[in-house]
């Protein structure tokens, strides 16, 4: 692990990462109650949060994948949640709590690889994000009461939402980002 000192311009780069995804999230809120809505027509609400977590999933990815720092993940969800919350999200001070379980999940990705390897790093945060969540749904909304085939079928629909948004995305956006040369400093 290289420069880990935190420089001003992370530090603000950080609480930007944050505040955007916070706005995301609070308009993701409608978003998965439709979703939520209509899913429980058929009998089926319970993959209304698989669906739409990975979008939840972007801001700590991203916040570390671009700023390499450890710690960015957890810090980048917790400022979501925190903006999410204050902007009058659903859940209320609960969001502080998806928040933190979010952004460990992530974390733990780019600690598995000692914070050396990010790419790597990004793509192991998809799958300990889907592990730490789902667990974290499996104790709090009962998801014990399922059988197996349908706790499988919730498990790779999850992974399949993180592994896009908090994935692939959080990795097209990050080059993109590097393409246009924003992230660059005179250092670089």
């Amino acid at each position: 692990m290289k420069n880990t000192q935190w420089k001003l311009r992370d530090a603000i780069l950080l609480a930007l990462i944050g505040t955007v995804f916070s706005v995301i999230y609070f308009l993701m809120d409608p978003i998965y109650q439709m979703i939520s809505g209509a899913l429980t027509t058929v009998g089926l609400q319970a993959f209304a949060g698989e669906l739409t977590i990975g979008v939840w999933m972007m801001a700590g990815p991203l916040a570390a994948y671009v700023l390499k720092r450890p710690g960015t993940a957890l810090l980048a969800e917790m400022i979501g949640a925190a903006g999410e919350m204050f902007f009058g999200g659903y859940w209320g001070a609960a969001t502080l709590l998806s928040g933190f379980i979010q952004g460990a999940g992530s974390e733990l990705g780019f600690t598995l690889t000692a914070y050396t390897n990010w790419k790597i790093g990004l793509w192991l945060s998809t799958l300990t994000g889907t592990v730490v969540t789902f667990g974290w749904q499996f104790i709090h909304s009962g998801y014990g009461h399922y059988h197996f085939s349908m706790l499988l079928l919730l498990f790779v629909v999850r992974y399949l939402s993180i592994f896009f948004f908090a994935g692939v995305l959080v990795n097209w956006i990050e080059r993109l980002l590097d393409r246009s040369k924003f992230l660059r400093t005179d250092n670089d």
